[in-house]
């Protein structure tokens, strides 16, 4: 904007010199106060350029006019407006310096030339033209630009003519810069009015994808760039990771991570400030850089997001030519960011309360599971102990096969095996090192199967399963261990109604026994994949949703885990892992 100080008694000055004739300081009088007036007519200063231009021409007669501005980003003239030269004259750039309008702008003095043929100061932009004069536009006490006349006749005009171009190029300069306070004014205002709307609608948001989503947005509209993205800061892994990224079209699909050390981002995250440069391609940066040169960027400016200076991300800015982002530009940057900041905690503490109510929610339903299962638990003991006592007063036939004596002796296991477990659920606290020993897997193994061997011949279920040496011995509770065999089994032959193979392998590394059950079924829904051992989750109409969950449970107890290895039309494999003891 310009701040002509002193203007009107620059111009009482120049009226006082620029002559004695009324005649003439009449003429004068009337085109000031034309040209003043234009502040009141026009809201757009392009246009009260052209009006400047046509008082110019009018007042003169002269054949051409034209008035330039310096352009803060490259340092050059920029014809912004003409009367009577080429089409092609407009956006015309010319150095500071150079011919007699960069002279006029860079010295801050009128130049009158009254044959261009014999100025070396000139330059020819209309070969037509033969006379030329120039007065500055000025801000306060730096020049910014220049208000020039051309005619095509040598000596077309005198100094007298010269001194009242000052006088039309001060006024010009005072009421351009009115204009463009009240522009800048209605700018900051509708940018203030967008930043609360957006500092509003960010912190009824509760995603933090969406929030960062109206970040980049918002940042575009208010600063006009052509780019913007938000770069969250992972502080685990000292990592930089894109997570939004737009440009004027909308959002734009694209991926990038990076060190904060091996960019300019890293200065800004560090230092908790704003960085930007105005040559992209001369600073070696290593973010975007195929989209840098395809969108032909420029210049950016780097706004670090920070919340109780803790760095959250960063807001990066980009335009397609060079620019120097200036206070205000920087200010509104930073505004969005400390908004940002708020919106982004605000959603991460939604998430939070969100999660939590949802573990009380399980923790509330796994406790009443529990009360329900010692209930439970209390009046199955009871016939238990009655069913134990006849168990054991049976007299059993001498001539018993080989088979009915295996089979007595797994009843009366299962039957301790089911006494533990009621003991268990009734008495939560006791140690459950009291019931682990040492036991070869293979005997595990080799009684999960028989104990299944009718199951499997009624549902034509073939059951393969790799020979294990008895060597390799575990420190467990051999009832929870097969507890969780069986589970497995059982499960793989509920998804083969039709029959099918079931095999069992193991493999024994670095202190470590798995144990891969692999089925034929038709695998686990996509859907359910990430939440299989989920409480009270399960596929099956029938099926309680316990049973991964107890047996996940069960494995990590002794040191070990259960993992879904995959899963799919071609069958569903799970791994066992034990420490051998």
């Amino acid at each position: 904007m310009f701040l002509a100080r002193g203007g009107k008694l620059a111009n009482l000055n120049c009226m006082q010199n620029y002559s004695t004739d009324k005649g003439s300081e009449t003429k004068a009088i009337d085109v000031l106060y034309r040209i003043s007036t234009l502040a009141g007519k026009e809201k757009n200063p392009v246009l009260a350029l052209e009006g400047i231009l046509d008082e110019v021409m009018n007042t003169f007669g002269a054949s051409s006019a034209s008035i330039s501005l310096l352009n803060a980003d490259s340092d050059k003239l920029v014809i912004e407006v003409e009367r009577g030269l080429s089409k092609s004259s407009k956006g015309f750039e010319l150095p500071r310096g150079v011919g007699v309008t960069g002279w006029v702008a860079m010295h801050g003095e009128p130049l009158l030339c009254p044959d261009v043929s014999v100025e070396d100061r000139y330059f020819q932009l209309d070969d037509k033209i033969c006379c030329e004069m120039a007065a500055p536009l000025s801000e306060g006490y730096r020049t910014v630009g220049a208000l020039i006349v051309d005619a095509m006749e040598i000596h077309a005009f005198s100094p007298e003519d010269l001194r009242l171009l000052v006088l039309m190029a001060n006024e010009a300069s005072r009421v351009l810069e009115n204009m463009w306070m009240i522009q800048q004014l209605r700018r900051k205002a509708e940018q203030l009015q967008t930043l609360v709307l957006v500092g509003q609608d960010m912190a009824g948001t509760r995603s933090v994808e969406q929030v960062l989503q109206s970040i980049t947005r918002e940042a575009l509209l208010l600063l006009d760039c052509s780019m913007s993205a938000f770069f969250l800061y992972e502080s685990d892994t000292d990592k930089l990771k894109l997570n939004s990224l737009q440009d004027k079209s909308g959002p734009l699909s694209h991926q990038e991570t990076l060190k904060p050390a091996e960019s300019l981002l890293g200065t800004s995250l560090r230092g908790h400030r704003q960085v930007q440069t105005r040559d992209l391609f001369r600073t070696e940066e290593h973010h975007f850089t195929n989209l840098i040169r395809e969108k032909n960027l420029h210049s950016m400016l780097v706004t670090p997001v920070v919340y109780e200076e803790e760095p959250i991300g960063l807001i990066t800015l980009y335009v397609d030519r060079s620019h120097r982002f200036n206070d205000d530009e920087r200010l509104i940057a930073k505004a969005l960011a400390d908004l940002g900041a708020i919106a982004i905690q605000n959603a991460r503490l939604y998430d939070r309360v969100f999660s939590s109510e949802e573990i009380l929610r399980k923790s509330e339903r796994l406790t009443t599971l529990g009360t329900l299962a010692a209930e439970i638990a209390h009046e199955i003991r009871n016939p238990l102990m009655v069913v134990r006592l006849l168990f054991d007063s049976l007299e059993l036939s001498e001539d018993a096969d080989s088979y009915q004596e295996k089979d007595l002796s797994i009843i009366r296991e299962k039957l301790n095996h089911l006494d533990q477990i009621a003991g268990r659920i009734l008495d939560f606290g006791k140690s459950k090192e009291a019931f682990r020993v040492q036991v070869p897997m293979r005997d595990i193994m080799s009684e999960a199967a028989l104990l299944v061997r009718l199951k499997l011949e009624q549902s034509k279920v073939t059951l393969t399963m790799n020979d294990l040496g008895s060597d390799y011995l575990v420190f467990v509770d051999k009832g929870q261990i097969q507890q969780v065999l069986l589970n497995l089994i059982l499960n793989a032959v509920e998804v083969m109604p039709r029959g099918g193979q079931l095999f069992i392998n193991t493999e024994v590394i670095e202190k470590q026994i798995l144990i891969f059950l692999k089925d034929q079924g038709t695998g686990i829904p996509q859907e359910l994949r990430e939440q299989i051992f989920d409480s009270f989750l399960t596929g099956r109409s029938g099926g309680t949703g316990l049973g991964l969950t107890i047996s996940k449970r069960i494995m990590r107890s002794h040191d070990g885990d259960l993992e879904l290895v995959n899963t799919g039309p071609g069958g569903t494999t799970f791994c066992l892992k034990l420490p051998l003891s």
